[in-house]
């Protein structure tokens, strides 16, 4: 299965009812990220331009494209982000491949 990269920024609104009702929301997501065929690999909480991150393993991208379209339809996020990422073994293979493209950078 394929992994992805998930970051994501509350709203105002959002953190002001986590404050009165503290959540764990990797927890809340996963039966989500479950029905589309997914895993939950980990999640945390930082500091910085996203508030929550996590990564996630889906079949396919068209599950983790509807994850991230159910979580940002929801309204509690201000910004989302999803980074397919690609194993050790795959990036060299792409590199491989690289070379056989053809492609000329402007001289």
């Amino acid at each position: 299965m394929a992994h992805y990269l998930y970051q994501a920024a509350y709203t105002s609104e959002a953190w002001a009812s986590m404050s009165q009702n503290p959540q764990d929301r990797i927890a809340a997501v996963t039966p989500t990220v479950e029905r589309m065929g997914g895993r939950v690999v980990g999640g945390w909480f930082a500091f910085g331009e996203y508030d929550v991150i996590a990564v996630f393993e889906f079949p396919d991208s068209v599950s983790a494209a509807a994850v991230a379209i159910a979580f940002a339809g929801g309204g509690a996020l201000k910004a989302a982000k999803t980074t397919p990422l690609l194993t050790v073994e795959e990036a060299m293979a792409a590199m491989g491949k690289a070379s056989g493209t053809g492609y000329q950078p402007p001289s």
